[in-house]
């Protein structure tokens, strides 16, 4: 028999296939069930294992590194308290679609038959919201299981994965005689439709007057936003986007009608009651829901996605086209510019009155942000704040929402003109993820300025990451909107029940609050001065934090004018 004593670990033999995987970050809490991992990535130079102040936070920044770069990188805790940190984000990632892979720790197996300290059920837990998740029971199915793992959570549509490494097999020494290795990774090609199906799809928007985009966050997921411009441009037809498809079309075009997701009546709505055919680019249910925009079910519909659609009454396609969704995109252009639309050419659409109506909503939205630009109100009013926030970036600089009344605000009115450059949780809507996600937005674009847009509520919920920011060397800036409550609870009990309840809170002094962590704060004192010290904060050499008073009267306002507030928070 082999001398063991000196050999490789089944932690070890799980960083190797880590490695082999391509994987760039571990995010963790450290705990006593994942030291013999930790020991492992310790002498493991291609991977950056990042610590950090919560799971929760670990959790969403695999999430959002998932995200942007359409790869998984690895969110670590230990058992129990550790892995049940882990759910919120991972449950995020489940219903965004983002790639990830969590890796928990679990008590000895001699323990796991009875009562033990710490111990919990976490496979079970997680499998709601995870694509897959299993146990490790046996060192020699590590380069399977992580293999397994990496593969599912990439695929369409992607999503987390979940590994459980109890701690004794973790330790376990390696015979060399058995040779374990990674297995190395393979991507699958992707299928495209038929032509008889392009040819159908050709046909029927063909015949349409009035036909409308709808793109959603499977866009950005399959690198489809360039054969999504060209089509629209090729035919001439209006784009709605998602709150999670924003940067699909470039906002400044006039075919982009921005976001759908707010209101029953707004601007943009009426565009789809106007539509007599809406093509669903990369749409997923989570994202806003069909009977918000379809409520009758009777609108025509075409799907363009990666899987079928899902069931649903206010959602039946009348051809679905599935497959790889930009080259679905190209050929489906090809198949429909000697058709036209509605009998007409692009060039003749551009002058139809049908496409003059589109402008008018654009228009409407335009006009929106005009007057908030003049907004001289102190605290500062939403759409001044987003105004504001737009002219301080560049085309390619990255905000990262946190979930709240800011988020609507952002949603509808900030102009996005690059893919992945508004980055909203809108499927699961976790509040808290917008510092950790704009930490691993960083991470992935250094050179970028990168902007974490929070309420005083997300914002408190994983502000200690402050900490982990300063510690790396993450150059974000973390604008806070204060209004001493939950502002988007308060703007819904306003409007269903007449007045709030149970939505006001305190804050500590959030200038103060970031200089102790060493880094720059910043405290807005009139409208007037907003972009200024944006600027000033973005040009700080680390993190910073400005924190802008906000009034959020202009909610009630706002839904005066456009109707009941439907969107998700």
């Amino acid at each position: 028999m082999s001398d063991l004593r000196h050999s490789r670990t089944a932690a070890d033999l799980l960083v190797e296939c880590l490695v082999a995987e391509g994987l760039e970050y571990v995010f963790s809490v450290p705990g006593e069930e994942t030291m013999d991992v930790l020991d492992a990535l310790s002498r493991t130079p291609e991977i950056r294992h990042i610590t950090t102040r919560h799971e929760q936070g670990a959790a969403f920044m695999a999430d959002v590194y998932g995200r942007l770069t359409g790869r998984s990188a690895v969110a670590m805790a230990t058992l129990g308290p550790g892995a049940t940190n882990l759910v919120t984000g991972i449950a995020d990632a489940f219903l965004d679609r983002a790639p990830m892979v969590a890796l928990t720790g679990q008590a000895s197996t001699d323990k796991l038959h009875k009562e033990a300290h710490q111990v919990v059920d976490i496979v079970r837990m997680l499998q709601p919201v995870t694509k897959w998740t299993t146990s490790v029971g046996q060192a020699d199915l590590i380069p399977e299981i992580v293999r397994k793992a990496f593969r599912v959570a990439d695929l369409e549509k992607p999503g987390p994965t979940h590994i459980e490494l109890p701690e004794n097999i973790a330790a376990t020494r390696l015979d060399p005689a058995l040779g374990l290795r990674p297995i190395p990774p393979t991507s699958p090609s992707f299928p495209e439709p038929k032509e008889e199906t392009i040819a159908r799809a050709a046909a029927l928007i063909a015949a349409s007057q009035r036909p409308l985009i709808l793109a959603g966050n499977g866009v950005f997921r399959r690198g489809a936003a360039p054969a999504l411009r060209s089509f629209a441009r090729g035919l001439h037809v209006p784009v709605a986007a998602t709150f999670m498809g924003k940067g699909a079309i470039d906002d400044r075009s006039h075919l982009s009608l921005m976001a759908v997701g707010l209101q029953a009546r707004d601007h943009v709505l009426t565009g789809f009651d106007r539509a007599d055919l809406v093509i669903c680019v990369g749409y997923d249910l989570v994202e806003y829901g069909p009977s918000r925009w379809n409520p009758d079910g009777k609108k025509r519909i075409v799907h363009i996605d990666t899987t079928p659609a899902e069931v649903d009454s206010a959602y039946q396609p009348e051809l679905e086209l599935i497959g790889d969704i930009d080259g679905t995109l190209e050929r489906l252009l090809l198949a429909l510019l000697p058709l036209g639309i509605g009998g007409r050419s692009a060039s003749e659409r551009h002058a139809s009155r049908e496409i003059l109506v589109n402008a008018d909503l654009r228009t409407a939205l335009l006009n929106d942000l005009a007057g908030y630009s003049r907004d001289d109100g102190f605290p500062v009013t939403p759409g001044r704040a987003i105004v504001e926030l737009r002219a301080a970036l560049g085309p390619s600089d990255i905000v990262i929402s946190d979930v709240g009344a800011h988020k609507i605000w952002l949603a509808r009115l900030y102009q996005a003109y690059e893919p992945n450059t508004v980055i909203i949780s809108n499927g699961f809507a976790a509040m808290g993820i917008s510092l950790p996600g704009a930490i691993a937005a960083k991470l992935v674009h250094p050179h970028r300025r990168v902007v974490a847009l929070c309420g005083d509520g997300g914002f408190l919920m994983n502000s200690q990451e402050l900490e982990t920011a300063k510690r790396i060397g993450a150059n974000v800036t973390v604008v806070v909107w204060r209004d001493n409550g939950y502002g988007l609870i308060d703007w819904k009990q306003r409007n269903e029940f007449g007045k709030p309840f149970g939505v006001e809170f305190g804050n500590p002094d959030l200038v103060a609050y970031a200089r102790s962590f060493g880094i720059e704060g910043f405290r807005v004192e009139s409208a007037g001065e907003l972009r200024g010290t944006l600027e000033r904060a973005l040009a700080v050499p680390g993190p910073s934090l400005v924190e802008v008073p906000i009034d959020y009267r202009e909610n009630l306002r706002l839904t005066e004018r456009l109707g009941a507030l439907t969107g998700g928070a």
